[in-house]
Parts: structure tokens; sequence; C-alpha cells
């Protein structure tokens, strides 16, 4: 079951980068081989709030390479999801566990500079959900 417990934590934080991966999968697929729902959601929640953490660091320290010529985004573009961040605050990080834009948006907190505390607490809060969620769904459907 540890090794379960490794795949589920790993899928989870790759799951929060923005490599293309699905800790729901897992998860639902350990909960109907029979795992501890409650020891499973913290493991889930665990790997993929520390996979947030990832994006947030580099949200963090991202903007000290803009003038590189390599760099990915354009200045309009940074300002642009800045404003929307403004506009909406920290609390819009209880949707990072969204599928479209969580990760995204766990990025630009970073270059925010979002307290980590914050941080941590209202994505991991988030992200908690929306494994219980799977975790409901899967008594649901069996």
């Amino acid at each position: 079951m540890l090794l379960s417990y490794f795949t589920l934590f790993s899928t989870a934080f790759l799951a929060a980068t923005i490599l293309p991966f699905y800790s729901e999968v897992v998860l639902f697929a350990l909960l109907r081989a029979g795992g501890d729902p409650l020891t499973l959601v913290v493991v889930a929640t665990l790997g993929n709030t520390l996979g947030a953490v990832v994006n947030w660091v580099m949200g963090r320290y991202l903007l000290y390479f803009q003038d590189r010529r390599w760099f990915y985004f354009k200045a309009e573009q940074i300002e642009r999801a800045q404003q929307w961040y403004g506009r909406y605050g920290f609390w819009s990080l209880l949707l990072a566990w969204l599928p479209i834009g969580g990760d995204a948006l766990t990025f630009i907190a970073g270059t925010m500079k979002v307290r980590l505390s914050v941080f941590i607490i209202l994505v991991g809060i988030g992200k908690a959900t929306r494994y219980i969620s799977i975790v409901f769904l899967s008594e649901w459907l069996a």
C-alpha cells in the first residue's frame, strides 16, 4: 500500500504543475481498491499543494528573467494576468483546483508575491475540497 500512496502523491504533485497528469483517476482507483479515504485525501492534498508551491516559486522568481531572449511571456501578458489577479485577490486561490486556469493561478500568485503561508492555506483548502468530492463521488457510484 505504501507504493500506492507514493504513486498518488507523485501524480497529485505532477498534476499541480504544468504537466498533464490526472491524480483524480489514481485516487478513484485506490478508493475502489479499498484504500482508506481519509489517508488518500491527505496524501493527494499534500502532493497537489506542494506541486502548486513549485508553481508559486517559479512565478515568484520568473520576473527576474523577463529581459532574456528566451523568456516565454510578453510583458503585456504578465501585466494582464497581474491585473486580473489584483482584481479578484488572493481569495481566488481557493479555485486553484480548477483543471483549466488553476495552475496559472498559482503561478500568478507567485508573481504577485502572495505570502507563502496564505497561499498554502487557501490552495490546500481548495484542493482538499476537490479530493473530498472525489471520495463522495466514489461512494455514490459504488
